[in-house]
């Protein structure tokens, strides 16, 4: 093996790995003067061929030619390696002090979350949550209630009627037809309440809503009395507005109900109109089939809109069915 052959190798390998610009071009320049195909690999494999006293003294040249060139690659490497990782940190920099893009999460109206906290609570009491469809037999979201043919509820001015209007079929105007359903489906005891969406021929101002939600009860069994309405409607009062509100029952008069009562609370130093309650009256049990003399029962109706108005102090409906974010947003997501 020739000496200045050698040293060529060595010398060309380190001028290509001291010339390469980057990683990729090392790479190309060791493959060149390092790799298989590589003149110093190909003198390190010709070394079987020689003999005894050739093959030591060649080996050691090419040993130390082939650690010549391993240590310029390794220079080489280390450099470029670093130039790499310092421009890596100047061009991939993330500016802090730039405002960041929040996107918020979608959630639940608020309707939705007081509907979900009403039905959970009432679950815990044992009662079933039954709902029905928004488009009503007029004998089931009238007749079947006790309500007369000449009840004012049913003219135009306070129902929807679908066309034509010969057919009796309404926009229910409460969810009381979703407690005869399930009085003429389900045999006592029966606990009930009754959630969901109502319609009414009014006009959309501060206080009411041609589209609204309520939440009606419903107790079936042997004994129940005015005591039962009572400790129900105290239980349900303070889970929605605090351990101090106070209730009280007014006369008052439903066809549905008897005696009947308007249930009021004290609430922020003032008395509020919450909802309406009663015993279920014994015509509206036969109608469905319930022996009134083994049971009896009750029932109670609140608006969701104005339970949610009456506890966070919203003064306009317009706020709730319009359905801007800056409003919905702060009683959170509801998920």
């Amino acid at each position: 093996m020739n000496p200045a052959d050698i040293a060529s190798w060595i010398s060309d390998a380190q001028k290509a790995f001291a010339a390469a610009a980057d990683l990729d071009q090392l790479k190309v320049a060791r493959l060149t003067h390092a790799g298989d195909k590589a003149p110093i690999s190909l003198a390190s494999r010709s070394l079987g061929s020689l003999s005894v006293q050739e093959k030591a003294s060649a080996g050691k040249l090419i040993g130390d030619a082939k650690a010549e060139i391993a240590n310029a690659l390794a220079s080489a490497t280390q450099k470029l390696e670093a130039e790499r990782d310092k421009k890596v940190l100047l061009e991939e920099v993330v500016d802090i002090t730039l405002p960041v893009q929040r996107r918020h999460r979608g959630g639940l109206h608020p309707i939705s979350i007081i509907k979900n906290e009403i039905s959970d609570f009432f679950i815990e009491q044992g009662y079933a949550v039954e709902e029905g469809p928004e488009l009503e037999s007029g004998w089931l979201n009238f007749d079947a209630l006790n309500i007369p043919a000449d009840h004012p509820a049913r003219t135009m001015q306070d129902t929807f009627f679908i066309e034509p209007v010969e057919s009796g079929v309404v926009l229910r105007t409460h969810t009381s037809p979703v407690q005869i359903r399930t009085m003429l489906t389900q045999e006592p005891p029966i606990y009930v309440i009754c959630p969901g969406r109502t319609f009414r021929a009014d006009e959309l101002d501060a206080t009411h809503s041609p589209v609204f939600h309520q939440v009606e009860g419903l107790v079936v069994d042997k004994a129940i009395t005015m005591a039962h309405l009572k400790g129900t409607l105290d239980n349900f009062a303070r889970h929605m507005f605090g351990p101090d509100v106070t209730t009280r029952l007014r006369p008052s008069f439903f066809p549905f109900t008897e005696p009947s009562a308007e249930v009021d609370i004290f609430f922020n130093n003032r008395w509020i109109e919450w909802g309406g309650c009663g015993m279920v009256n014994p015509q509206v049990l036969a109608t469905c089939g319930i022996d009134t003399d083994i049971y009896t029962g009750f029932a109670f109706g609140m608006g969701l809109e104005r339970t949610l108005m009456v506890r966070h102090g919203i003064t306009d409906m317009h706020d709730i069915v319009e359905g801007d974010l800056r409003f919905t947003r702060q009683f959170g997501v509801g998920l």
